[in-house]
């Protein structure tokens, strides 16, 4: 069985009490070498949404239909909206525990919100701040010192050139040596040896032209299908475009029980070096 399946198997039922939270110093050690974009990473979609304000206002970056909707009819607007905005119930030391390695972070300044105060959004903002969440990664990395994450972070809503610069700098001074410079792809076993934990993936370029601890955004492979069969050939269909630049690829799938326990569709998972498989909470209809 080649890296991406024998990778994923390592890790099982989200929300288990298990040995999930050191599977990656747990692999084979033939797969120590293996660069890491080559091993399956499971990761979770919209990572900070189980902590939505519910009293926030919509964020900028919806419909101005949705935020009239929501000034004029609150009580069923806003219902629906945390109803299909929530994608996680674990937090995300629950998340890491539970084997989750990819973090997917949308990044957010609130239009009326404190001057350094970044938030998480997916439709409404987050209770937890940026900085918080960021310092509760690094302790936990720091009590699992062979664990690797990659935190993909997007979005951006409402930060100015300022506001990313203050970002990158809560980053570096957060995880420091932890971080994993923009290169080469590194296997697990070079990054044991450097002790570095994190890899920060930042879909902004010009930031990225200014700081070479960032790597480039992830490609996003969405799949959103429900049946087993139309996720295996959209993930066909997208894997013979090739390998994006970065080697990394993201591929979303919100229904977590068309998974085989190898954390793919079979066929999709040989070979296709996928980098992360995330999971979606919300509960999906079948067709």
């Amino acid at each position: 069985m080649d890296g991406p399946a024998s990778a994923s198997r390592a890790v099982s039922g989200v929300g288990c009490t298990n040995t999930n939270e050191d599977w990656m110093s747990a692999l084979c050690p033939r797969l120590w070498d293996v660069p890491l974009h080559h091993l399956s990473i499971p990761g979770s979609h919209d990572t900070m949404t189980y902590c939505l304000n519910k009293k926030s206002p919509i964020s900028q970056g919806e419909s101005r239909l949705l935020q009239m909707l929501n000034r004029w009819i609150p009580c069923i607007t806003r219902p629906v909206v945390l109803k299909w905005s929530v994608t996680q119930v674990l937090d995300v030391t629950e998340q890491l525990d539970a084997g989750v390695r990819y973090l997917d972070l949308r990044i957010a300044h609130m239009l009326d919100g404190s001057e350094k105060n970044l938030h998480f959004v997916h439709m409404v903002y987050t209770t937890a701040l940026v900085e918080d969440t960021l310092t509760e990664i690094s302790e936990w990395l720091e009590r699992h010192p062979r664990e690797v994450v990659i935190l993909a972070c997007r979005n951006f809503e409402g930060l100015s050139e300022d506001l990313h610069e203050y970002l990158i700098s809560c980053i570096n001074t957060i995880f420091g040596e932890m971080l994993c410079p923009r290169g080469e792809v590194p296997t697990l076993r070079q990054l044991w040896a450097r002790g570095q934990q994190v890899i920060v993936s930042y879909e902004d370029e010009s930031a990225l032209g200014r700081h070479r601890e960032l790597w480039p955004g992830i490609p996003y492979w969405w799949g959103d299908q429900v049946k087993p069969d139309a996720l295996i050939r959209y993930l066909e269909t997208m894997k013979s475009c090739g390998r994006p630049e970065t080697g990394f690829h993201h591929v979303g799938q919100a229904g977590l029980e068309l998974l085989t326990s190898d954390g793919l569709p079979a066929s999709a998972s040989q070979g296709a070096g996928i980098t992360s498989v995330s999971h979606d909470a919300r509960p999906r209809k079948k067709s």
